[in-house]
């Protein structure tokens, strides 16, 4: 099985669900580009300060902040037993560099899948989710709604919605995200190492076919 590969997919494609069953079956580590920049902007670092007003408007990263924070965490990553990359790269420029600091490692990228999805489905996955602000529970208002609605099970608070997850805010990311991967989608197609799969299939359609493909 190929154990080094990236997932590519607009936000809300379903690639988190499928990363966490590769790692939990197979051991492959999960390498969240966005939950790392996440962190970064909850810990007010640096490059926390400067991604965090591109993230709250649903726009990508620079690439110079972007490939300065992916490739000081990567020095150091283990790549040894395999990665998945989520969420980086996002631009061709950004697949162009990772290629050069895989191949200084001795670890190329062995499969690229792409979970290709439409606007509609993506407005429906993201614009749903709800969190409690106090014990980080998330719900979804049609595949996993709380019993009484706008209230968590557990804290009895009302929810609150990531500014990301706003419909003016997805709408945004799901344009730029098709702007800026087709490139990146052809690169890998032209190296024979992309895979796609059609995202709005049940979660374990796409594990069946992204495993298939990884073999």
């Amino acid at each position: 099985m190929r154990r080094r590969l990236i997932l590519l997919g607009p936000p809300g494609s379903g690639k988190g669900t499928i990363a966490a069953r590769l790692q939990q079956e197979f051991g492959i580590h999960h390498i969240s580009s966005g939950h790392l920049l996440r962190r970064e902007v909850e810990e007010g670092s640096t490059v926390g300060q400067r991604a965090r007003l591109f993230l709250e408007k649903g726009e990508l990263v620079p690439d110079g902040t972007v490939l300065t924070f992916m490739r000081g965490w990567m020095k150091s990553a283990p790549l040894e037993s395999g990665f998945m990359l989520d969420g980086f790269p996002r631009t061709l420029n950004q697949g162009k560099a990772l290629d050069v600091w895989l191949a200084e490692r001795g670890a190329p990228v062995e499969a690229v899948i792409l979970y290709a999805c439409d606007l509609k489905i993506i407005l429906d996955r993201i614009t749903g989710r709800w969190s409690c602000p106090k014990c980080g529970r998330v719900y979804h208002v049609y595949s996993v709604p709380p019993k009484v609605a706008g209230i968590c099970d557990d804290c009895r608070i009302e929810l609150t919605q990531r500014a990301d997850d706003r419909e003016p805010v997805v709408r945004r990311r799901f344009g730029i995200y098709a702007r800026q991967t087709k490139p990146l989608a052809k690169y890998y197609e032209h190296q024979g190492k992309l895979t796609v799969v059609d995202a709005a299939l049940s979660p374990d359609e796409r594990f069946a076919k992204t495993v298939a493909a990884l073999n």
